[in-house]
């Protein structure tokens, strides 16, 4: 396969982010032409982020009213052409930097108008590319116009509230009790930053997965105990730039002997990047999405085919 594994998503994964059915997007394979997936190991559909980025604007060009029959065959550029046309003038005027905008409403006082900022964008992009490539820039562009003066604590407050709510809420329609890994998040105490565990749980769960949230600041015996209970596949942990780079490797070590060795322990974020090997075989240091996608790409493979030979 051309593709790399994170590039790529399940028939189920498009249909979540598309609104287009499976047997919709079967009939168009075999009527149109399109979408045209791959296939992964197992010969299961796969489809290229480029093919979901078009079927995402089809399903918007036919809820105004277009025919499917008309907007298949057509070419990306007469797609975005007939997108561009039927934009609202509000739409238009709206759709410049993203990160200008946010600091525009941040500043002026205006929580709804971001939130509607957001949701737009996350309706246009698409869950994936919306936390990769719009979320991650975003939240650092805030943290360092707070750190530099240019907003005060209060509109950061605002800023991540409304981010917040808007990843509870999506993850909240892609839950599925039946997905698998089912994946515990959380920080370990003095780590408050939760932000970065949404994001994560929008993309895990956009891929299958089912997440369980503890929130921040849960003690190792808590995690364990929750990890039984829930009967986790894996523990992801998340780490800031914010939390001591020494106590990373120690925690995670006590995390490792106090849970079932069949638990996978996943650590991210940005104070991960700073670490050059894991402490062992069962950990997996993935400091960016995309490493963990690559991971859950596995988990779900390897255990696929363990299913299939009992």
């Amino acid at each position: 396969m051309n593709e790399t594994l994170n590039s790529v998503l399940s028939i189920s994964a498009v249909e979540r982010e598309t609104g287009l059915s499976k047997d919709v997007l079967r009939k168009w394979e075999t009527r149109y032409g399109f979408p045209s997936p791959l296939r992964d190991n197992l010969g299961e559909r796969a489809y290229p982020l480029a093919q979901v980025d078009r079927l995402r604007l089809i399903k918007r060009l036919m809820d105004m009213g277009m025919r499917p029959s008309r907007l298949v065959n057509e070419s990306d550029e007469n797609l975005n052409a007939l997108a561009l046309a039927s934009q609202t003038p509000q739409a238009k005027v709206n759709d410049g930097d993203v990160e200008k905008l946010t600091l525009d409403k941040l500043r002026r006082q205006d929580p709804s108008g971001l939130r509607q900022l957001l949701y737009r964008e996350l309706m246009r992009q698409g869950i994936q590319r919306f936390v990769q490539d719009t979320l991650t820039p975003l939240n650092h562009a805030i943290g360092e116009a707070w750190a530099c003066g240019e907003l005060s604590i209060h509109e950061e407050h605002v800023y991540s509230e409304a981010v917040q709510g808007l990843l509870r809420d999506t993850i909240a329609k892609l839950s599925d009790y039946q997905g698998t890994p089912r994946v515990l998040l959380t920080t370990l105490p003095d780590e408050q930053h939760g932000l970065g565990l949404l994001m994560l749980a929008a993309v895990l769960s956009l891929r299958g997965a089912y997440c369980i949230s503890l929130g921040t600041q849960t003690p190792v015996q808590d995690i364990v105990e929750a990890a039984e209970a829930h009967r986790a596949d894996v523990v992801a942990l998340s780490f800031s730039n914010a939390y001591p780079q020494r106590r990373i490797l120690p925690a995670l070590e006590e995390l490792r002997q106090r849970l079932d060795g069949e638990v996978e322990v996943w650590a991210g974020g940005a104070g991960c990047a700073r670490l050059h090997s894991a402490p062992s075989t069962n950990f997996q240091l993935m400091p960016d999405i995309d490493q963990t996608l690559v991971a859950l790409t596995r988990w779900q493979s390897a255990h696929q085919d363990q299913a299939e030979v009992n």
